[in-house]
């Protein structure tokens, strides 16, 4: 391999890392704290079942990105796992037998509908999607309490659970092989002209559709994206930790905050999906390390709120410099 080729390698790395640079340098610190405070934490039983608990976040941060960087928020994630558990409670109590393959595959379309439900209110009716996911949160989660009475029936069984709780080869997690598949299909989607697509969308709406693009259908498929990865954290959820009526509430925010970390412009146009994932795996790996060191788990808010805070308004005053240099190419140019 010649010295150019590993030079171009390295500006592509680079340019795939993106603005989202620091959270992987977070994410090491915080591995490396974690190491000295659980000095079993990398045993591969321990590290696996990390992973395999970051799972659902790493799916909905994923799906989060798809909508943020084309310029929309999702609001309605969490409550599209709660839904997607209860549902699938409900239905195995009604239909005992139900083949696990087929009530995944319902979910996955059910969630995929509440994403283009909320696509096609936001893109035909002009309702901002911060309302309208807003308001899909508040519909699903009140039919989940009306159907349930707060009290979910029925049960999950064992084979539907095994995505969730259970291993490949005896070893691997299924959460985690669902997870590297879900990573990996984000970014080949990234990675594809549908993945620059959005990204240009969320950069100049008006740019974008002067070049032809079709901008409502973009962010329609990138809601209906973010709804799957939801259905998707669901069956995870169900499968390692049963059936609630609260088992994706505060994921959204969770998976915002993910994503905000990764360096991703809240407003579109600019962020790596890989730094995104990689800010839910820092988000869960600083959970774990403030459980570890006895933090009450009822500060974790707290932190995702500073993180939101600090992350945006640096984030924002680093893209109103970029933009200026490029409205002003001479501007910081030596005299």
């Amino acid at each position: 391999m010649t010295t150019a080729t590993v030079t171009r390698h390295g500006k592509h790395v680079l340019r795939a890392l993106g603005t989202g640079a620091p959270v992987f340098v977070l994410l090491a610190v915080v591995l490396a704290a974690l190491a000295l405070t659980d000095p079993g934490f990398y045993e591969p039983d321990s590290f696996l079942s990390f992973v395999k608990r970051a799972a659902p976040l790493v799916i909905l941060a994923a799906g989060q990105y798809l909508v943020i960087v084309c310029g929309e928020f999702d609001l309605s994630v969490g409550a599209v796992v709660t839904a997607g558990v209860v549902v699938a409670a409900e239905l195995y109590g009604s239909f005992p037998d139900a083949p696990w393959p087929l009530v995944t595959a319902l979910l996955l379309v059910a969630g995929g509908v509440i994403g283009g439900v909320n696509g096609l209110i936001t893109t035909a009716l002009r309702v901002p999607s911060f309302i309208t996911t807003l308001g899909m949160m508040l519909i699903l989660e009140g039919a989940v309490f009306f159907w349930t009475g707060g009290s979910p029936q029925g049960a999950l069984p064992a084979a539907f659970r095994q995505l969730g709780r259970g291993s490949a080869f005896g070893w691997l997690p299924w959460a985690v092989i669902v997870c590297l598949v879900a990573g990996a299909a984000a970014m080949l989607l990234m990675r594809s002209d549908f993945g620059r697509t959005l990204v240009a969308t969320g950069d100049s709406e008006r740019t974008a559709a002067l070049a032809g693009v079709r901008v409502a259908r973009a962010r329609i498929i990138a809601f209906v994206l973010s709804g799957v990865a939801a259905a998707t954290a669901a069956v995870l959820v169900g499968g390692f930790s049963g059936v609630s009526a609260q088992a994706g509430r505060g994921y959204e925010f969770e998976a915002i905050t993910a994503v905000v970390l990764g360096g991703v412009v809240l407003g579109g146009g600019r962020g790596s999906i890989v730094a995104a994932m990689a800010g839910a795996f820092s988000l869960q790996a600083l959970f774990t390390l403030l459980n570890l060191q006895g933090v009450s788990g009822a500060l974790e808010s707290t932190v995702q709120g500073c993180i939101v805070i600090a992350a945006v308004g640096l984030g924002a005053a680093d893209w109103s410099r970029l933009r200026r240099r490029r409205t002003n190419p001479s501007e910081g140019q030596p005299l």
